[in-house]
């Protein structure tokens, strides 16, 4: 134990120790805050892939659309709309 003591004695290693602990646990950017800066980091990219790919799908449906017989046949199957002379049955598989 006092051998811890005499390294602390030296002012440099006090002061160096000491702006060590603030930089990384006290400061405004510290090590806790870094880390989970970085998984949302992570996490938003992987949120961005996802939504590059729905994108994706929605201007492929959308550029698909320009056809009058395929913009009846989608809203049809994706938005249940019928003719006045016609029925709708939903079959919901379990």
């Amino acid at each position: 134990m006092l051998k811890y003591l005499r390294v602390f004695r030296n002012k440099y290693t006090l002061t160096a120790s000491v702006f060590l602990f603030y930089m990384l646990f006290l400061d405004d950017a510290d090590i806790v805050k870094i880390i989970r800066q970085n998984a949302k980091y992570h996490r938003l990219q992987k949120e961005k892939v996802i939504m590059q790919e729905k994108l994706d799908k929605t201007r492929t449906t959308l550029f698909q659309l320009n056809n009058l017989d395929a913009l009846e046949k989608f809203a049809r199957e994706e938005k249940f709309f019928k003719q006045d002379d016609e029925d709708i049955f939903i079959i919901v598989r379990e």
